[in-house]
């Protein structure tokens, strides 16, 4: 009988005492088979609605968002008092980020939030002062932070608040702040702590504009009715904003200043008044979301390298998806 087409273009099946076993597949370098590294990467969103009075000239916060991955971003929050003596509280927040970008190419700065602040700081020629956060993810999951005021940063997992930062000041609505004078704060007045991250993890982050119009709660709130990251940053700075010109809303701001005595006059008090009212100011927001992605190990974590070096990311992608 003729041999059938099938068995005719078939290869001989291999035996115990065939020769020529058949050889292992040949995996690619790209197989699922081939061990891979997880990294943590950032989605991240940001908003910003200035002061009511100062919308022609932007406001005086800054931010910047950037690194491999986007895992590093900062606010600067510029003070206003300096406008009393005609500069321009903006310039000084603003070149303080800049410098803070250009400064992620140095390799020490890179990897330490509080180096970068330094190199940052001593870059600066700007007259001014700002409050200033900047934070860093890791690969491995660690949230580098370094703070100098009141700019805050909170976690979120799973519903809840699971850390957050606290403000450091002088005394009530006189926070720490870097200068261009030697009577300021510098980097080593830092508040530096370190977060181990999971993935799904949400991240706060905003100037005082933010945290002094807004509760735990509403955040959480906002977060979790939120389709993406980029409408929650935009969803939280608009509530900010409208407790912010409410002069009924009781604010974290007006609860704080009466803690600390500052109240209306004995009189109101006995008609039943006390102080309220959110408290107008340069509104910045970021929020960013921790998300994992599988790096080929071995030869691939060559090619990734490369890529690093030229900040081309998956993270783009993630980010891409989620708002689309």
């Amino acid at each position: 009988m003729a041999a059938s087409t099938a068995s005719r273009l078939s290869p001989p099946r291999p035996t115990a005492s065939s020769p020529y076993p058949r050889p292992p597949p040949r995996l690619s370098r790209f197989s699922s088979l081939r061990a891979a590294k997880l990294e943590a990467v950032l989605s991240i969103g940001t908003h910003v609605i200035p002061h009511p009075r100062k919308v022609e000239t932007g406001g005086e916060d800054a931010f910047f968002v950037g690194g491999d991955g986007g895992g590093v971003f900062a606010i600067a929050d510029g003070v206003s008092g300096w406008a009393e003596k005609n500069v321009n509280p903006a310039l000084f927040s603003r070149e303080v980020m800049a410098n803070s970008s250009t400064f992620l190419k140095d390799e020490e700065a890179s990897n330490d939030p509080q180096i970068l602040l330094m190199k940052a700081h001593a870059a600066t020629s700007s007259i001014g002062s700002a409050t200033v956060i900047i934070a860093m993810l890791e690969k491995t999951g660690t949230l580098k932070i370094a703070s100098v005021g009141d700019c805050g940063l909170k976690v979120i997992r799973k519903g809840q608040v699971m850390f957050s930062t606290y403000p450091q000041e002088h005394y009530f609505d006189c926070p720490y702040q870097i200068s261009s004078e030697a009577i300021g704060q510098t980097y080593q007045d830092a508040l530096v702590c370190t977060v181990n991250l999971m993935e799904g993890d949400m991240i706060v982050s905003g100037s005082d504009g933010f945290f002094d119009n807004i509760f735990d709660q509403e955040i959480l709130a906002v977060i979790s009715e939120s389709p993406g990251i980029d409408e929650a940053a935009k969803a939280l700075a608009e509530l900010a904003r409208k407790h912010s010109v409410d002069v009924r809303f009781d604010s974290p701001y007006s609860i704080e200043a009466r803690s600390r005595g500052f109240d209306v006059p004995w009189w109101k008090k006995l008609l039943g008044a006390k102080l309220t009212g959110g408290k107008m100011d340069d509104i910045t927001v970021i929020v960013a979301q921790v998300k994992t992605v599988a790096v080929p190990d071995d030869e691939g974590r060559g090619v990734e390298q490369e890529k690093r070096g030229e900040q081309v990311t998956v993270a783009a992608t993630a980010s891409a998806e989620q708002n689309g």
